[in-house]
């Protein structure tokens, strides 16, 4: 069985999750943006063993400490598309801008694309391409326990910001709904930024894709 543990970080409060599969205690962690002593520090109190760094998108609240925390314990880093290339490689200019600690640039051990999977230990997700918010944005989707890592691409009440570069609104739209709604309402979601909520209830009462 596949579980998780969500952990804000940066003065962003940006949504790390820890995930672990529970008969083999081998975790991944989505989106390590910083505070890296405390994501660690969960991790050993859960005594669990991280074998892999996967990464929705490249925006520094979500990106900065990967490849610090690669190079420690020598991880892979798996993800975002290729569309975030741009997005990684400005990771230091990123930082100086938002007032972050130094975050250098890395390579993907491994790029994802719509369709692939990803595994940990025996729990396997599906890999969702969303662009809109950023080029290479992508999710991660458990059906085993109907919870979908969605980044920022959707929130509670809201959804992912689209004025930053190779951004666009339409693109974000049709990726909520032709690539997150078909996950089920009754999916529950991990934001980048916020509460979970369920695709559902977004559906009846989120501003910007009621309706949808």
């Amino acid at each position: 069985m596949l579980k998780y543990l969500t952990v804000p970080v940066t003065p962003f409060q940006q949504n790390c999750s820890i995930l672990w599969c529970d008969e083999t205690h081998k975790a991944a962690i989505i989106d390590p943006g910083g505070d890296l002593d405390l994501l660690l520090a969960e991790v050993a109190r859960l005594g669990l063993t991280l074998e892999q760094i996967w990464l929705t998108h490249a925006h520094i609240d979500h990106a900065g400490g990967t490849a610090e925390l690669a190079e420690k314990l020598n991880l892979p880093i798996i993800g975002p598309h290729p569309g975030d290339q741009f997005w990684i490689d400005g990771l230091p200019q990123q930082g100086k801008m938002f007032g972050f600690p130094h975050a250098d640039a890395f390579k993907p051990t491994r790029w994802l694309a719509d369709g692939d999977t990803v595994r940990i230990g025996q729990a396997t997700l599906n890999v969702r391409h969303t662009p809109g918010h950023t080029p290479g944005h992508v999710v991660f989707h458990s059906p085993e326990i109907k919870r979908a890592f969605v980044g920022d691409v959707l929130f509670a009440g809201s959804i992912g910001r689209t004025d930053f570069p190779q951004g666009d609104h339409d693109t974000l739209i049709a990726s909520i709904t032709q690539r997150l709604w078909p996950m089920g309402d009754d999916t529950v979601f991990i934001p980048g930024h916020g509460p979970e909520s369920s695709f559902g209830r977004e559906r009846k009462v989120n501003p910007y894709v009621a309706g949808t």
